[in-house]
């Protein structure tokens, strides 16, 4: 069973979204807070699998309460909402260390599909549509000289502990490159690259792929377009 947070201060929105999650013989909601606030409290009280995390709420946001929540070290992994396909938001909830994010008018399939992804680790959002949202705010990253480049990647301690290997796996998978695409560009198994992506996320902290392809860009490992 699946538990979930709902955290949105529309009060009708929260209705919908708990209709839906509840349809589901897989889902529970434990609670729904209105703002940032009550949900990194709710989040520490009951430890559901997902928040579903709106990005725009009165007091603390949506973002900031992200960030509380993944610095905790708590299980509990957040789904962004926003309400554009490439809102700036969206890229600060993606650097808080939300595991994903879905707009707002998805249909209820993709909404209950990228739960139960987020629930068991996986990143809801594409590489390739991550790599575009990196690359519309490249502006953000921080990292840069004053010429406008990367500093050196090995000036990132998070690199230090991979392998040559891993190094250039994690520069492809900023890059957008599926496992798929990894396994055949490079000539290796899908099974080993898998392998290989487990270590990456385990050794330099990321706590998905998402996280890793933001690492990617952060080091310099990836130069934004």
């Amino acid at each position: 069973m699946t538990t979930v947070l709902i955290a949105d201060d529309q009060p009708l929105q929260r209705f919908g979204f708990r209709m839906l999650l509840e349809s589901q013989d897989d889902m529970t909601v434990l609670g729904e807070a209105a703002n940032g606030s009550e949900a990194i409290r709710m989040t520490s009280e009951l430890h559901p699998d997902v928040v579903l995390m709106d990005v725009r709420m009165p007091g603390l946001d949506g973002i900031e309460a992200t960030r509380r929540i993944t610095a905790s070290g708590d299980r509990t992994r957040v789904l962004i909402l926003t309400t554009f396909d490439l809102d700036e938001y969206a890229y600060a909830g993606l650097r808080a260390g939300a595991s994903g994010f879905l707009v707002k008018d998805a249909q209820p399939e993709e909404l209950l599909s990228g739960i139960r992804a987020v629930a068991t680790g996986d990143a809801v959002v594409a590489p390739s549509l991550t790599r575009r949202l990196l690359d519309a705010y490249v502006h953000h990253l921080p990292k840069q000289n004053p010429a406008g480049t990367p500093e050196p990647t090995a000036l990132d301690p998070r690199l230090a502990p991979l392998t040559d290997r891993e190094r250039e796996i994690l520069t492809v998978i900023g890059q957008g490159w599926t496992n798929t695409e990894i396994a055949t560009r490079l000539h290796l198994a899908e099974s080993t690259v898998k392998t290989h992506v487990g270590r990456i996320l385990a050794k330099t902290g990321s706590r998905d792929r998402i996280q890793a392809v933001i690492l990617a860009y952060d080091s310099g490992l990836v130069i934004p377009s």
